[in-house]
């Protein structure tokens, strides 16, 4: 797996109805897809919401190989999450038994499920930080966390953090190609040898790595000082968020997903 594969915290520009819609909507969408998957318990609605977020994905134009390029570092979890479900999901029809190992059907199907689950929840995720610029996602969820500013908790402050984490993402991981093509070119081996060799090479990239983050770190600091920032207290915004006739056709369409979602789970379906 090459660094260039994670892609969370990138942004792709267009044009899409799923560019243009207003970031509170896809974070409150998000929300609802993700309560709705938890809730799917069949082929059926599994069906459904793979539907569901495939025409997300057609409507968005992100290229699918991004998508997929993207999903190559969750891959181990992907895996151990199969063999666990595997291994340790009770049941009655028993396909496999070997000393203190038993494979049962139900266990097979546990672990296709939640594999299917962990993929889509990512793969929507994904969609959401695709398809929102990082200013516009810091701006949806300050309006959205915005009335627990009367518990004095600083909505602003946590808002920004979060996007400014998730902008960095794509430039730390490029830092950290540059240091291993770099330490590469003298001679340091990342790839051969045993799990432990592997892990105790990268050992040396640790160092440039948190020197180079805290050196970007107080770049912008300053640069937040130079321009006079001082919090949310009296900031006023390049562009306000309003919702469209298609932001509150989303929500309504998600509310109905999760309810159509639970109803068919309750009838076993």
């Amino acid at each position: 797996m090459a660094l260039k594969d994670i892609t969370l915290g990138q942004y792709f520009p267009g044009t899409s109805p799923l560019h243009r819609m207003d970031p509170r909507t896809k974070l409150i969408g998000i929300v609802l897809y993700i309560v709705a998957l938890f809730l799917a318990k069949s082929v059926l609605t599994y069906g459904i919401m793979f539907a569901i977020l495939a025409t997300l994905i057609a409507i968005s134009r992100v290229p699918l190989k991004s998508i997929l390029r993207g999903m190559k570092p969750v891959v181990f979890i992907l895996v151990f999450t199969a063999i666990l479900n595997l291994l340790y999901t009770p049941g009655e029809t028993v396909l496999v038994h070997w000393w203190i190992l038993t494979v049962t059907l139900e266990g097979v199907r546990a672990a296709i499920f939640m594999v299917v689950r962990i993929m889509m929840l990512i793969t929507a995720t994904f969609l959401l930080t695709y398809t929102t610029s990082p200013i516009l996602l810091t701006d949806g969820i300050e309006s959205l966390l915005r009335p627990l500013k009367h518990i004095r908790v600083p909505v602003h402050e946590l808002a920004m953090m979060m996007s400014i984490a998730l902008r960095f993402i794509p430039t730390l991981i490029e830092e950290t190609d540059k240091i291993m093509s770099a330490q590469r070119a003298r001679g340091a081996d990342f790839e051969s040898g045993s799990l432990l060799r592997r892990a105790k090479a990268l050992v040396p990239l640790l160092v440039p790595l948190f020197i180079s983050a805290f050196r970007r770190a107080d770049e912008l600091a300053v640069a937040m000082e130079c321009r006079c920032y001082h919090g949310g207290d009296g900031r006023t915004r390049l562009r306000r968020l309003t919702y469209r006739a298609l932001d509150w056709f989303t929500i309504a369409a998600a509310l109905l997903m999760c309810v159509g979602i639970f109803v068919l789970g309750r009838f076993g379906l």
